[in-house]
């Protein structure tokens, strides 16, 4: 079922996240992903995720854990859908909310990705 392969994207982020593994972390993006962090920065392509997060891992976030929850799969075409997720890294406290493209014309990955730490309580 596409939802179940949709949600183990952000399963593999998190198992990614825990083990402090860029790549594995980043290797649910597409290779010319369009990302945007909870800063808003701006970042295109699997390498640059990777890149970024292997940093996040060395330093800041290290030694934390992320939990995902997907909380919306919209289909939009046959081969592509819009995804909500919810995030916590922890011990840290930072509570996220992304908004995903996911393609599913193939084994599916995101495409599109934007992250943001919400003002209010999230879904």
């Amino acid at each position: 079922m596409t939802d179940d392969r949709i949600r183990a994207l952000w399963d593999t982020m998190a198992a990614g996240w825990a083990e402090g593994d860029a790549a594995r972390f980043a290797s649910v993006f597409a290779a010319d992903v369009d990302f945007v962090n909870v800063r808003g920065e701006f970042v295109s392509g699997r390498a640059a995720v990777e890149s970024g997060h292997a940093r996040l891992f060395a330093t800041a976030y290290r030694g934390t854990t992320l939990s995902a929850s997907v909380v919306l799969i919209r289909r939009l075409a046959p081969d592509l859908s819009l995804v909500h997720a919810t995030s916590e890294i922890a011990p840290a406290g930072v509570v996220t909310h992304a908004q995903a493209l996911v393609r599913h014309d193939g084994p599916p990955e995101i495409t599109a990705f934007h992250n943001m730490i919400p003002k209010g309580p999230t879904p």
